[in-house]
C-alpha cells in the first residue's frame, strides 16, 4: 500500500500583502517608546504628607449632634426645594446660629433644575472672622428627597455643621452662649455653608462656587454628607472637570479619620479615579467646587452615591459613626486652620494606596500609548498608496454613515429645544427623578421615527450592488482607522484622560485588516474595541447602582448639557467608524457607488413617486367607465 501523499503546508501570507497588510514588527517596536513615560511616572510617585494634627482635643458631641439631626428631620421631614418645609428649615437653621453670635445671611437664587424648571433655592452662610481673610469652608446640604425624613441624608451633616459652628461662637453673644462651648479665635476666616439643592445635583454648591463673593478667597472646603450611616467612613473628591483637590487636603482628611476610627477611610480605587478624570462626574457636592478650581473633599458614610432615602429616619442614625466623623471633621478643620502652608490649587492625580501618581505623567503615558497605533496606521496608508488602492470611495461611504449619526444628534438637540427632553442647568439629576430614568414616550417615539427616516436615506448609498474586492475592504478599514486617528487627536485636545475610553478601540480594531472577515476572531476583535465604552457605562450601571438605566441616564446628561457638545460630535464620529468596520466584518460593506452605479432617484423621491403613482391609479379606478378615456386623454 503506497503512502498517502503529504499535504502541502499552508504558507503564511507574506508581509504587506492584502491578507497581511499590517506591519506587526513596526507596531511592536513602537511600544518601546511607552517605557520612557512609564519610567518617568514611576520616579514621580509621591506620598503626600498630611498636615500635622492640632494639639487641642476635639469637643464634638455625637449624641448632641444626633439629637439636633433628629429634631430637624422630624420637624421638617420634607425639605425639598421650594416647599414650605424648605423655608421652615431655613428659619430653623437661622434660629440655631444666632444665639452663638453669628449673623447668618441668606443667599437666594434661582436654578433651572432639569425636570423641574426654575426653582427658588437658598444658601445660608455664617462666618467666623479670622486673622486672615483666606477662608476655610465647612459645608453640608440641608434639603432632602422627601421620600423619608432625611435624617442621615442630610440632617446629620447639618447637625455636625452646627456643632462645629458652636466651637467658633462669638464671645460677644454674652449669656446666650453656653458656658461649655469652646471659643476659638481662628487664624483663617471660617465659613459655615448650608446649601440648598444638594439632592438636585449640587445646585447650591455650584451657585456658591460661581457667584458667591466668598468663593474668591477659599483655601479648602470640607463637605459633610450622610455621616451617620452604618458603613465605613469614605472620602469623595472627584470633580465635574478633570481635576482633583489638593493632595495635602485629601491626605489630611484621611489621617484625621484614621485617628478617630483606627483605620484609613475608604476612597475610590485607581481605575475609578481614572474613569472620573476621563468622564468627570460625582453625585456629591464637592464636584462643582473642584471643577471650579476650589480644593474640596466630602466626608461621608455612604457609598459611591448618596444613600436612598427609604427608611432614612432619626431612629436609624448611627450615633457612634456620627461622633467619629464629626470629631474627625473638627480635627481636620483645626489642622487646616493652624497650618501656615496649604496648597489650595487643584490638579490631577490618581491615588495608589497612600501614594499618588501625578496627572501629567498619566497624560504622557496615555499620549505615548497612541504612537504604536499611529505608526501602524501610517504604514497601512502608505501600503494603499503603493498599491494604488483608492481611498476616496471609502471616505465617501464613511461620510454617509457619519451623516446619519449627525442627523441623530441634530434631532436629539432639536427635540430638547422643543421641550421634549429634560433641559436646564448642567446639574446631575437625581437617578430616582424622571429627568434621569423615565423619558417621555412621545419624545422617544418621534426620535425613533426621525431616526428611521434618516437611516432610509443613508442606507441607499450603502447597499451592496456589486461584488466587493479585497482592495475595497482594505480601503474601508484604513479609512475608518484614519478617522479614529484624527478622533484621538481631538480627544487629546479636549481631555487627555478620555483616551482611556478610546485606546481599546484603536489598538484592537487596528488588527481587523489582518483577521479573516466574518471569523470568530474578527468579531471578538470588534467586541474588544468596545471595552472603553463598556467601562464608562459599567461605572454608571454598577458603581452608581443605575443598572440598565445607565444608558438613559447618560443620555439625560447629554440632554441637559452636562456632556459637552464637542464630546457628542466625537461620539457620533466614533460610532460611524465602528459601523463601517462592523459592516466590513458582516460582508455588507461597499465603497460609495459611482454615479452610474446608483439609481437616478434617491429613496425619498422614489417613495414620493410611488405614492403619487398609487394615488393616480386609485383615482383612475374610481372613475366611471365612460369617463376613463377622457381622464386618460
Amino acid at each position: 500500500m503506497s503512502p498517502a501523499p503529504l499535504r502541502p503546508a499552508r504558507q503564511r501570507p507574506r508581509r504587506a500583502s492584502l491578507e497581511r497588510p499590517l506591519s506587526a514588527r513596526a507596531y511592536r517596536g513602537t511600544w518601546l517608546l511607552v517605557a520612557l513615560p512609564l519610567l518617568v511616572a514611576a520616579f514621580t510617585v509621591a506620598r503626600p504628607a498630611p498636615i500635622p494634627p492640632s494639639e487641642l482635643p476635639p469637643a464634638f458631641d455625637g449624641e448632641s449632634a444626633a439629637a439636633v439631626a433628629a429634631e430637624l428631620a422630624q420637624k421638617y421631614p420634607d425639605r425639598s426645594a421650594g416647599t414650605a418645609g424648605a423655608k421652615g428649615a431655613v428659619d430653623w437653621l437661622l434660629g440655631q446660629l444666632r444665639p452663638y453670635g453669628f449673623r447668618p445671611r441668606v443667599e437666594r437664587f434661582t436654578a433651572d433644575v432639569p425636570g423641574r424648571g426654575p426653582t427658588e433655592l437658598a444658601n445660608v452662610v455664617a462666618t467666623a472672622p479670622g486673622r486672615s481673610s483666606s477662608a476655610i469652608v465647612v459645608m453640608a446640604h440641608r434639603d432632602n428627597t422627601a421620600i423619608d425624613e432625611g435624617a442621615n441624608d442630610n440632617a446629620s451633616g447639618t447637625a455636625a455643621l452646627l456643632q462645629l459652628a458652636r466651637s467658633y461662637a462669638n464671645p460677644a453673644a454674652g449669656s446666650a452662649t453656653p458656658s461649655n462651648v469652646t471659643r476659638a479665635r481662628p487664624a483663617h476666616t471660617i465659613v459655615f455653608l448650608s446649601t440648598d439643592g444638594g439632592v438636585l445635583g449640587g445646585a447650591g454648591a455650584r451657585w456658591f462656587a460661581l457667584h458667591s463673593p466668598t468663593a474668591d478667597h477659599i483655601l479648602a472646603v470640607i463637605n459633610l454628607d450622610a455621616i451617620a450611616g452604618r458603613r465605613l467612613p469614605r472620602l469623595e473628591f472627584a470633580g465635574d472637570h478633570p481635576r482633583s483637590p489638593s493632595a495635602a487636603l485629601v491626605a489630611t482628611a484621611a489621617a484625621r479619620l484614621r485617628d478617630e476610627t483606627g483605620e484609613l477611610p475608604l476612597r475610590p480605587g485607581w481605575l475609578r479615579q481614572l474613569v472620573d478624570l476621563g468622564f468627570p462626574f460625582s453625585f456629591y457636592e464637592q464636584a462643582p467646587l473642584v471643577g471650579s478650581g476650589i480644593s474640596a473633599v466630602t466626608l461621608t458614610s455612604a457609598g459611591d452615591r448618596p444613600p436612598l432615602a427609604f427608611g432614612d429616619t432619626a431612629a436609624r442614625l448611627d450615633v457612634q459613626r456620627l461622633g467619629e466623623i464629626g470629631r474627625a471633621s473638627q480635627r481636620l478643620l483645626s489642622s487646616l486652620d493652624e497650618s501656615g502652608e496649604l496648597a489650595q490649587s487643584t490638579s490631577a492625580y490618581v491615588y495608589l494606596d497612600n501614594r499618588l501618581v501625578r496627572g501629567w505623567t498619566l497624560e504622557l503615558v496615555l499620549i505615548t500609548a497612541l504612537l504604536p497605533f499611529f505608526a501602524a496606521v501610517v504604514d497601512l496608508f502608505a501600503l494603499c498608496l503603493r498599491r494604488r488602492i483608492p481611498l476616496a470611495p471609502a471616505f465617501r461611504s464613511y461620510r454617509s454613515r457619519i451623516a446619519f449619526w449627525l442627523w441623530l444628534l441634530v434631532v436629539f438637540e432639536a427635540l430638547g429645544l422643543f421641550g421634549l427632553w429634560p433641559r436646564g442647568d448642567p446639574l446631575p439629576p437625581p437617578p430616582e427623578a424622571s429627568a434621569g430614568t423615565n423619558w417621555p414616550v412621545a419624545g422617544v417615539c418621534i426620535f425613533a421615527a426621525l431616526a428611521a427616516v434618516g437611516w432610509l436615506v443613508a442606507r441607499d448609498r450603502l447597499l451592496p450592488r456589486r461584488a466587493v474586492a479585497a482592495e475595497d475592504d482594505l480601503a474601508g478599514q484604513v479609512a475608518a482607522l484614519l478617522v479614529l486617528a484624527v478622533l484621538s487627536l481631538i480627544v487629546l485636545a479636549l481631555n487627555p484622560f478620555a483616551l482611556l475610553f478610546l485606546l481599546p478601540a484603536v489598538h484592537a480594531w487596528l488588527w481587523l485588516p489582518q483577521s479573516r472577515r466574518g471569523s470568530l476572531a474578527h468579531w471578538a476583535t470588534i467586541l474588544v474595541g468596545y471595552a472603553g465604552v463598556a467601562l464608562l457605562f459599567a461605572s454608571f450601571a454598577f458603581r452608581l447602582g443605575l443598572g440598565a438605566d445607565a444608558i438613559w441616564y447618560v443620555a439625560s446628561l447629554a440632554a441637559i448639557g452636562y456632556v459637552p457638545f464637542a464630546a457628542l460630535l466625537v461620539g457620533a464620529a466614533f460610532a460611524a467608524a465602528a459601523a463601517q468596520l462592523a459592516a466590513i466584518g458582516a460582508g455588507r460593506y461597499v465603497p460609495y457607488p459611482s454615479r452610474r452605479e446608483r439609481p437616478p432617484l434617491g429613496p425619498l423621491r422614489r417613495l414620493l413617486r410611488r405614492l403619487i403613482t398609487a394615488r393616480r391609479s386609485r383615482r383612475t379606478s374610481e372613475l366611471p367607465h365612460d369617463d376613463e378615456d377622457a381622464a386618460l386623454a
